[in-house]
């Protein structure tokens, strides 16, 4: 059975593509028949982190509007054989898409035995994110440890129990997860960064991941190559365990505290 997921925050710049990228890539490598999609219409990034920008021909507005087939715009990923990116259009406004032309996309994947479809949703609440979360089984809640985005993903939180198919219908609940990026126990520790426990309090999430602040997200980005590929990384570890809870398995989060130093550290102060 196709499971719909949504990658969605309330502020912009926390991550939440490289998350998509990392997420479907990491879902992939469990064997996984996975789709992700880009809702960001008029700005479009997933391909540029997925590294598959210069095969674009067609888009997700393309396969809404009749321009194409699905199969002719899906691209599929060089490294894993079964996952699939369909990209979003630079050219078109947010107006281009639709929620029975969003449903007709998704129930094609669907026919076409994907186990997972990853939304990537835009910031905020205008009409791409609304329609990225709309017919969402699950939502995976993007934030940075700050007050304004913790802030700005309990409307996120809101429009989730109230504005989807699942609410709408009366059905059970969209079932929501916190994943914490650019996380650093050194500036919790100096008072300079909410703790995992602050964030999951006020918004009242389970944690599914912490990601720690690293400079190799950028890196990685650069390159077209989504983080969790690099292999041995904390951000890669990370972002495997955020994919191993999300089918179930109980792990012990990690990267929530200061390395202990060492005796000659601690002594030489190094």
């Amino acid at each position: 059975m196709t499971e719909i997921l949504v990658v969605t925050s309330g502020k912009g710049g926390v991550g939440k593509t490289t998350t998509s990228a990392s997420l479907a890539c990491g879902l992939a490598l469990r064997g996984k028949k996975v789709a992700v999609i880009d809702f960001d219409v008029g700005l479009r990034n997933l391909d540029l982190i997925m590294g598959c920008e210069r095969r674009v021909v067609y888009d997700f507005v393309n396969v809404i509007q009749g321009d194409c087939t699905l199969k002719q715009a899906l691209i599929k990923d060089k490294r894993l054989e079964s996952l699939y990116v369909l990209a979003a259009s630079q050219t078109r406004d947010k107006d281009a898409l639709s929620a029975e032309g969003v449903r007709k996309v998704l129930d094609e994947l669907i026919a076409e035995g994907f186990d997972y479809i990853l939304c990537d949703s835009p910031a905020g609440i205008e009409k791409g994110a609304h329609l990225a979360m709309y017919y969402a089984d699950r939502a995976v809640v993007v934030v940075n440890p700050e007050v304004s985005s913790v802030r700005d993903s309990d409307r996120i939180l809101g429009l989730l129990a109230a504005k989807t198919a699942r609410a709408e219908k009366g059905d059970d609940k969209v079932q929501e997860y916190l994943l914490l990026t650019r996380y650093s126990p050194a500036r919790v520790a100096l008072g300079e960064m909410m703790s995992v426990e602050d964030v999951k309090e006020i918004l009242g999430l389970d944690v599914i991941g912490v990601i720690p602040e690293s400079t190799e997200v950028l890196s990685a980005s650069n390159a077209g190559t989504p983080v969790i590929l690099n292999e041995g990384s904390d951000v890669s570890q990370a972002y495997t365990d955020a994919v191993g809870r999300l089918l179930g398995e109980e792990l012990p989060l990690r990267f929530t505290e200061e390395p202990k130093k060492g005796f000659f550290a601690r002594i030489f102060g190094s």
